[in-house]
């Protein structure tokens, strides 16, 4: 909870700040329903998702008689909250080994994350391997050696620009050989490629699923928290290319845009698994949704 609260101190004070003022008045009128769904929208929970809420707080204040601000604000809490499902875990058990695939555009903090979940994994007893499947960039391969190091995981990589689908084959062979629980791969991003995302990411899997039938286990896409409701689009961009299961959303201590987790729930369907709240290797939280959303109304009713 402390470490929610404290990162989520930017989206708070942008929004809580903007939640008193339109409630603010003694009573609630027809301007305190446009109010509020303004600064919905403005903290990128996003549009359907905002009517969606104001909708059922209209029903509610019909239905249970709200004759104060105070009480449209704790239904407001409720069902925000009714909005988030808790994540249920990841797909990474009960097979000798398990594959994540990661997914998202440069910027995002993929790289970063993918060092974290590492960390993760190793600090709870699992073996992991990490495949440099992003080959278009040679920082990002880079990156990730240098991560590996630091975190004493290894990282399969080739040169830059090489086949990735053959990175890919050499790591799962590598994570077989080395008795890994959890291989870890990385691809590159560029939504305005997406025909070469599509065919890149069809080869990658092609290639797990000849050598291990049901991979990849998990494919989650990591999006940056500061851009709102960008990320959403990002999101759908790739969900048309692959199979997502889950989302991490990175940077979320910078952006006053938290709203952005409820659309992406709403609109997405897909369980939010970890949310990067600081630049620390143990920043990378298990999402907690009543955690994040007494944060984003901490002190208030």
């Amino acid at each position: 909870m402390d470490l929610f609260r404290k990162g989520l101190s930017k989206t708070r004070g942008g929004f809580m700040g903007r939640i008193a003022q339109a409630l603010g008045s003694s009573t609630v009128s027809e301007e305190t329903w446009d109010d509020l769904e303004t600064v919905l929208v403005q903290a990128d929970v996003g549009v359907k998702t905002t009517e969606l809420v104001i909708k059922r707080l209209r029903d509610r204040y019909k239905k249970e008689g709200m004759v104060r601000p105070d009480q449209v604000q704790k239904a407001l809490k409720q069902e925000l909250r009714a909005l988030l499902k808790p994540p249920t875990p990841l797909n990474v058990s009960g097979r000798p080994l398990s594959i994540i695939l990661i997914c998202g555009v440069n910027g995002s903090g993929k790289t970063t994350s993918i060092a974290k979940l590492s960390n993760r994994f190793k600090n709870n007893n699992r073996k992991v391997i990490i495949a440099a499947g992003d080959t278009f960039r040679a920082a990002a391969i880079e990156q990730l050696k240098l991560w590996g190091d630091r975190i004493e995981v290894p990282v399969v990589a080739n040169q830059p620009n090489s086949d990735p689908g053959a990175v890919v084959f050499d790591a799962v062979k590598a994570a077989q050989a080395r008795n890994a629980e959890i291989l870890i791969v990385d691809t590159a991003g560029r939504l305005q490629n997406k025909t070469n995302l599509m065919e890149e990411l069809r080869k990658i899997k092609g290639v797990m699923s000849k050598q291990i039938p049901d991979a990849p286990h998990e494919v989650l896409i990591v999006l940056d928290g500061t851009t709102g409701q960008n990320a959403l689009s990002q999101a759908k961009g790739f969900a048309e290319v692959v199979q997502l299961t889950g989302v991490i959303v990175t940077k979320l201590d910078s952006t006053a845009k938290g709203g952005m987790l409820f659309a992406i729930q709403q609109e997405l369907g897909l369980p939010i698994h970890y949310v990067g709240l600081g630049e620390g290797l143990t920043d990378l939280i298990l999402f907690d949704p009543d955690s994040f959303v007494d944060s984003l109304f901490e002190g208030e009713s």
